[in-house]
């Protein structure tokens, strides 16, 4: 069999499954999800057997250390997933959910309730504990899901796609909910993104040019975020001790990642009481700074910043500030380099706040909280399947409710239109 009849093979059971998933109530999928938790945790030596297969691979090749962090598996990252599974199955089931319902004046009673999406293509790299959050989120929403993750996790990606699989078999789910393209071939993407007739929506997870190349290329409709260009803002009103650990922790705890901090803006009556400090603060944790002229002016070791520096992602230890004169320049700084993505304020001032909030067009704003915190996890969805920026039809972290859609419902009694 050809790539691109395995890979429609795939597509159609998938469709199939979707099909079957419509009519399983919560405790059906709730007892796979926790059945798989258990089968991750009894599987732990096999897991990291494989993943550690895909890890010296990757040595091989000359991947960067913060990919090689995002591919391996551990005792602790494996108990982080059994566990995710169970918050997953411990979550309100969003499928059959009536939102609203009225009644209209020639008697018919209208409704809108919850309903699965279909087929999710999932596209993602590197990191596979991705391939369990998307496999519990899919089946707990009543999606079928088709993965296709990064060649560099191929061995990982299998193996934890066939506990899930055996977990839907042993409690009489279709086994086929949850399917992974069993290859490394980069045209199995391009085959993939053609199959509209079988996929009802694509969701990229990954780098930039992952996600470009995506949407240039889909017949499918695709959420995504392209990338994360996040501030923070210290406004003038900041606690400096809370703004020293904000901007540490959104800079430094994983910088590779795209809810990391990359720009830090600093209001200039609080530059020289806070940025000196929280530069050699940040530069002892290996952190380059790069700065504009009057950065520079109190913190002469660092660089000068050159524009690609604004809306750069680095995905490094490395940080581009800039002083501004006031909030107003910052929210125009943020504007025009901004991603959409994750923006947040460091103020005492309730009104400084509220404006951040309202003003800041991105995916999650936040007042003197760090950054990290746009996950879905941290954000109490469980798991996410990813952050989309592009607002149709999610905005932000990828739960449950985002991986639904709503369909009317009419109660009649013989009515017809006149």
């Amino acid at each position: 069999m050809s790539l691109k009849q395995t890979i429609k093979t795939i597509a159609k059971n998938a469709k199939e499954a979707a099909r079957g998933l419509r009519k399983v109530d919560r405790a059906k999928k709730d007892a796979a999800l926790r059945l798989m938790s258990r089968k991750l945790l009894e599987e732990q030596g096999s897991i990291k057997q494989e993943n550690m297969k895909d890890v010296e691979q990757a040595r091989k090749t000359g991947l960067s250390s913060a990919m090689i962090d995002r591919l391996t598996l551990d005792e602790k990252t494996i108990k982080a997933m059994a566990d995710s599974l169970n918050e997953v199955a411990d979550l309100p089931d969003p499928v059959g959910e009536v939102t609203g319902m009225w009644k209209r004046p020639n008697g018919l009673l209208v409704g809108r309730v919850r309903i699965p999406l279909g087929v999710i293509g999932f596209i993602y790299e590197s990191r596979p504990n991705v391939t369990v959050d998307a496999g519990s989120l899919c089946l707990k929403s009543g999606n079928a899901v088709i993965l296709k993750g990064g060649s560099e996790a191929i061995h990982s990606n299998l193996i934890l796609e066939k506990l899930m699989r055996e977990a839907l078999r042993e409690v009489g789910l279709p086994g086929k909910a949850i399917q992974l393209v069993p290859t490394t071939s980069r045209d199995a993407v391009g085959i993939l993104l053609g199959l509209k007739e079988y996929v009802d929506l694509i969701i990229p997870r990954g780098g930039e040019g992952l996600i470009r190349y995506v949407v240039s290329h889909s017949s499918i409709p695709v959420l995504k975020h392209y990338k994360g260009v996040c501030h923070v803002y210290v406004d003038e009103f900041a606690d400096i001790e809370v703004a020293s650990e904000i901007c540490f922790n959104a800079k430094v705890q994983r910088p590779g990642v795209c809810n990391a901090m990359e720009t830090l803006l600093v209001h200039e009556r609080i530059a020289e009481r806070f940025l000196p400090a929280m530069a050699e603060r940040l530069r002892d944790a290996g952190v380059e700074i790069r700065g504009c002229p009057r950065t520079l002016g109190l913190v002469s070791w660092a660089k000068p910043a050159v524009h690609s520096d604004w809306p750069a992602e680095f995905l490094d230890l490395v940080l581009a500030v800039k002083i501004v004169s006031d909030m107003e320049e910052a929210l125009d700084h943020i504007e025009k380099y901004g991603s959409n993505h994750t923006e947040a304020i460091v103020t005492n001032d309730y009104n400084r706040a509220q404006r951040f909030l309202a003003e800041v067009d991105s995916s999650v704003v936040l007042v003197n909280a760090s950054t990290r915190f746009n996950d879905g996890n941290q954000l109490g969805l469980g798991a996410e399947i990813g952050i989309s920026t592009s607002k149709l039809h999610a905005f932000g972290p990828m739960g449950l409710e985002e991986l639904t859609t709503r369909k009317f419902i009419v109660y009649g009694h013989g009515q017809v239109r006149l």
